[in-house]
């Protein structure tokens, strides 16, 4: 559930407490891990977490989640649980002196018999030489580790500690799991959401997965005294709606940008469509994917359809000279002109064997008689002796073998039969069949 849900530093209401003096989100606090919803998964009698609980031993783990997805709260009902004292701790917040004060408590507190867990929401901001420090007190026991992170920890974690940890994946809450916060969010209150059906649905998209954004947008819509229900245009002008989880140099990027990139090879436009426009609206520089775009017309279309570079670059240029919002009108036409051309990485593979052939052959030197002779010297050594000018020649084709002598020809670039190159391979076949006729 939402566990980023719940901030780790806040103290629980103290009883005898004035009735919702605590925020929302802080009093539907899950009590129990079965409370936790949108990682069944994990928190199930057969998930990673639920047999850890169910064996009274739990390891080192990092979970690695969306915000509001449960993280803080699943580290501390694991305390609970399997009986830990819990140690909760912020990369942002803490250094060196923070680690050390950490650690000599542990070690007290194990001295006496009472094992720590020690939660480190946003791991991933602790340096490698921090993320080290870590090592001989997980290896020793003094604490269990739980780390949090939104980052991917195979970019974020250094190899060491994720060696000793168990990487747990949260997901981002479903339409199921937002509905459950949602109900109980109105027993909390003991009354409904001034809102109609479409309204509800409205809201829980605008979450997009975030359980703590949807409690504070509930707790919002409670306290406007809202006397009728609002219909999704209504919602819309009172709230706002999430921003998308995105980095521009992380791992939403590169994810988006891979999909975008198999579904323009899977000829798929509806597909490449939403995930450009994904990136767009979550404020990727549009020239970044235009680049990406540039490169994808030379890699998985080449030849097969010529003008899918041109549609590319005009785009950009389009782009450059209108700006946004009406320059990405011409991202989406070379977007869906890419997607629906015919498909050929022979260019790509061809330019691959090339540049192998060229570092494994070294400095051979081209035959003499297509070497140029601007001197008396080099015609006397036979250079260009013998060259035939190919327009001369009967159809425009000599037939000339152009290879060092030491390589003989190669076959790099083999076109397909897609698209334009269809008509390249009949061509490059009828070359073939002259150069053997005249051999």
């Amino acid at each position: 559930m939402a566990g980023d849900l719940f901030g780790d530093d806040v103290p629980p209401l103290a009883a005898g407490g004035p009735p919702g003096a605590a925020p929302l989100a802080e009093r539907l606090r899950p009590k129990t891990l079965s409370d936790v919803v949108g990682q069944e998964h994990l928190t199930g009698a057969d998930g990673a977490i639920g047999r850890m609980v169910a064996a009274g031993q739990l390891s080192s783990i990092i979970l690695w989640g969306p915000p509001g997805t449960g993280k803080t709260t699943i580290a501390r009902l694991l305390a609970e649980a399997v009986g830990l004292r819990f140690a909760p701790l912020s990369a942002v917040f803490s250094g060196v002196a923070d680690l050390k004060q950490v650690f000599a408590d542990a070690e007290k507190m194990a001295a006496a018999g009472q094992r720590t867990l020690l939660f480190v929401d946003e791991i991933h901001r602790f340096n490698r030489a921090q993320q080290d420090g870590f090592l001989p007190y997980v290896e020793r026991g003094t604490v269990v580790l739980v780390g949090a992170t939104t980052e991917n920890p195979s970019f974020a974690l250094n190899a060491a500690l994720l060696s000793r940890a168990q990487v747990l994946v949260l997901h981002r809450l479903d339409q199921g799991a937002m509905a459950t916060l949602l109900t109980r969010a109105e027993a909390e209150v003991g009354k409904p959401l001034p809102l109609t059906d479409a309204a509800r649905e409205a809201l829980t998209a605008s979450a997009d997965g975030d359980g703590r954004f949807l409690l504070n947008q509930v707790e919002t819509l409670f306290a406007a005294g809202i006397a009728e229900p609002l219909d999704p245009a209504a919602l819309a002008q009172l709230l706002h709606r999430r921003m998308p989880v995105y980095d521009k140099d992380r791992d939403g990027h590169y994810n988006l940008i891979s999909a975008l990139h198999k579904a323009l090879r899977g000829s798929d436009p509806q597909a490449a469509l939403y995930y450009m426009a994904r990136m767009l609206v979550a404020g990727e520089e549009p020239l970044y994917v235009l680049r990406r775009l540039v490169r994808f017309a030379s890699e998985d279309v080449g030849l097969a359809d010529p003008q899918a570079l041109v549609q590319c670059l005009a785009a950009k240029d389009a782009y450059q000279f209108l700006g946004s919002p009406e320059g990405e009108l011409a991202i989406v036409q070379a977007c869906l002109y890419l997607a629906t051309a015919p498909k050929s990485n022979a260019a790509y593979a061809a330019q691959k064997a090339a540049f192998a052939s060229a570092r494994d052959t070294g400095s051979l030197a081209p035959p003499a008689n297509i070497l140029n002779a601007p001197t008396k010297l080099m015609k006397e050594l036979g250079y260009g002796a013998g060259y035939e000018y190919d327009h001369d020649a009967e159809g425009g084709f000599s037939g000339a073998d152009y290879w060092p002598e030491e390589m003989g020809p190669q076959t790099y670039y083999r076109p397909t039969d897609r698209g334009f190159e269809k008509r390249i391979a009949e061509r490059l076949a009828w070359w073939d069949e002259q150069r053997k006729a005249r051999g």
